[in-house]
């Protein structure tokens, strides 16, 4: 494991706004298809956009961390959100085909379908959680990863985020609760939202969707940089999706055997890696990064002092330079 620590750079800023060349929707089965779109250099080096929520959806902001004349970058929208449908917001959206598994075969699937032989993946948050399952189970097709945010959605990350980080927010945790009737303080706080988000009636739905997004403002509000309300100000739509498939997912342990992705770093070797993590995330705690750093042979470690989740110009940064130098490779 490489691990250091950056002082102050000059602000960096990422590269000018680029449209798409190629869109479209991808038949992934199930009555569902998934979202995608290419830009940068039709000859460049393969890129895959993997976003966070999981539910948020890919945003044009992340074409901006690729050189265009090199990358040929691939953004898409995981089931049930952004431009994909049907789109969790409905209740009608059956969601027992929106799993890690599927996900990970909607990646595979676009990239035959794009004819893409190997490529580099991008992305932060539940993106890394993503990321790191898709390589372990398919490291021949990966050329190298960049993380920002380290997550490995472990039940005792989610128990963090939803009820530990409370000690920090305690006013801000009860309102939380109290919007879930019925859960006791050790109760399964993330499970009765996702009960909540099933229920017939839209004005429990909405009720639901906002105490979720008010705590999750919360524990990013001590973060300097970045929205001050990033997901209590996404449309209704967004918001109702978003909310939808994370207590569904955080409910299940993303489906994944507690600790797997980490026992299983040993995959990654022969990746060239880089994971950049804000010191003060309070959502995601730098010890999950110092794990996988020490468990992936060839990751290296950058922390961001006065970064949270949300990031800053540091860490965007670092992101530009760790892209910048793979694009030769």
């Amino acid at each position: 494991m490489n691990a250091s620590t950056v002082p102050e750079r000059p602000v960096i800023e990422p590269y000018p706004p680029i449209e798409p060349y190629d869109t479209g929707m991808l038949d992934v089965g199930d009555g569902n298809l998934v979202h995608w779109e290419v830009c940068g250099n039709p000859e460049g080096k393969p890129a895959l956009v993997v976003h966070g929520g999981p539910g948020s959806g890919c945003t044009a902001g992340a074409r901006r961390y690729f050189d265009p004349e090199r990358y040929r970058v691939v953004l898409f929208d995981q089931r049930g959100c952004g431009r994909s449908a049907p789109h969790a917001s409905d209740p009608a959206t059956d969601m027992r085909h929106n799993t890690t598994d599927h996900l990970l075969a909607d990646m595979e699937q676009l990239r035959t379908h794009l004819g893409i032989e190997r490529w580099l993946l991008f992305g932060g948050s539940w993106g890394s959680t993503l990321i790191l399952a898709y390589a372990e189970r398919h490291p021949g097709r990966v050329t190298e990863i960049v993380i920002p945010s380290v997550t490995t959605t472990r039940r005792s990350e989610i128990d963090w985020l939803y009820r530990g980080v409370g000690r920090f927010f305690p006013e801000e945790w009860d309102r939380f609760l109290a919007g879930a009737p019925g859960v006791g303080r050790d109760g399964d706080i993330v499970g009765a939202y996702a009960r909540l988000m099933e229920d017939p009636d839209p004005a429990v739905r909405e009720r639901a969707t906002a105490d979720w997004c008010a705590w999750e403002d919360a524990v990013l509000s001590l973060e300097p940089y970045g929205s001050s309300n990033p997901y209590g100000d996404r449309p209704s739509k967004a918001r109702l999706g978003l909310v939808r498939i994370c207590s569904r997912y955080f409910s299940h342990g993303a489906w994944l055997e507690e600790g797997a992705l980490l026992r299983d770093a040993g995959r990654l070797a022969g990746i060239p890696g880089v994971l950049i993590h804000g010191r003060q995330d309070m959502g995601g705690p730098l010890h999950t990064a110092w794990e996988l750093a020490r468990a992936w042979p060839d990751a290296r470690l950058i922390v961001i002092p006065g970064a949270g989740h949300k990031g800053s110009a540091a860490t965007r940064a670092e992101v530009l330079g760790a892209l910048d130098r793979f694009a030769g490779k």
